[in-house]
C-alpha cells in the first residue's frame, strides 16, 4: 500500500485536488441556485411543498444513472461531474433554505419593513442571516453526500479520485487493484472530513454571535 502510495504520490495529490476543487465548486453553484429558489417560493405554500417534493424526489435518483444518462447529451468529461454534483448538492440545501426562512419569526419581519426597509433588503439583511444557520446545515450534509458522488462521475471520466476506485475495480484480482481502490476511498473520505472542517469554521465566521446554537 505504502509503496503505490510513494510511487504515485504525485498523481494521488493531483486527482485529490481535482475533486476537491470539483466538489467546492459545485456546492457553491448549488447555494446560490438552492437560496435563489427558496427565496422565490417560501412564502407560498404550495409553491414550497412543491420544491420540498421535488428535492425528496430528486434524491431518490441514482446518481450513477444520472451520470449515464447525460452521457449521450453533454459528452464525457467535466460537463456531466459539474451537473450531477450540482443537481445533488442543490436538493438537500434548498430543503433547509425553505425551512429556515419559513422559521422565522414574522414579526421580526414586519419591524424590518416598518423601519423603512424593502422587501428585499429586509430579506437580505435580516432574513437571510437569520436562517444561514439552517441553509449552512444543509450546506454541510450536501457536501459529504456529494463528495461520494463526485467520485461516481469518473464513470464519465469526470476529475478526481473516482478514476482509483473505477480503476481498481475494473482490474479486481490484478495487481495494486485493492490498493487503487482504497486510495480512492480513504482519499474521499480525508478531502469530506477537511471540506466540513473548513464549513464548520465559515460558519463561525459568518453567523452573528447571538444566534450561534
Amino acid at each position: 500500500m505504502w509503496e503505490f502510495v510513494g510511487d504515485r504520490y504525485r498523481q494521488i495529490l493531483f486527482a485529490s485536488w481535482q475533486h476537491f476543487s470539483l466538489v467546492v465548486q459545485c456546492l457553491i453553484l448549488a447555494t446560490v441556485i438552492a437560496v435563489v429558489l427558496a427565496a422565490l417560493v417560501y412564502r407560498s405554500k404550495s409553491l414550497a411543498s412543491v420544491a420540498n417534493s421535488v428535492s425528496a424526489i430528486g434524491l431518490t435518483i441514482p446518481s450513477f444513472a444520472l451520470i449515464g444518462l447525460l452521457i449521450a447529451p453533454v459528452g464525457f468529461g467535466v460537463a456531466p461531474a459539474v451537473i450531477v454534483v450540482s443537481f445533488f448538492a442543490t436538493l438537500p440545501i434548498l430543503r433547509n433554505a425553505i425551512v429556515g426562512l419559513n422559521g422565522i419569526d414574522p414579526g421580526v419581519v414586519e419591524s424590518a419593513r416598518g423601519i423603512g426597509m424593502s422587501r428585499f433588503r429586509a430579506w437580505a439583511t435580516v432574513e437571510l442571516p437569520l436562517a444561514w444557520p439552517v441553509i449552512l446545515a444543509g450546506v454541510r450534509v450536501s457536501a459529504q453526500m456529494v463528495m461520494g458522488i463526485a467520485a461516481v462521475a469518473a464513470y464519465a471520466l469526470g476529475p478526481g479520485l473516482g478514476g482509483f476506485i473505477f480503476s481498481g475495480l475494473s482490474r479486481l484480482g490484478g495487481a495494486n487493484a485493492l490498493e487503487s481502490v482504497a486510495v480512492g476511498v480513504i482519499g474521499v473520505i480525508i478531502l469530506a472530513l477537511i471540506l466540513d472542517l473548513i464549513l464548520v469554521g465559515i460558519g463561525r465566521l459568518t453567523t452573528p454571535r447571538g444566534i450561534r446554537v
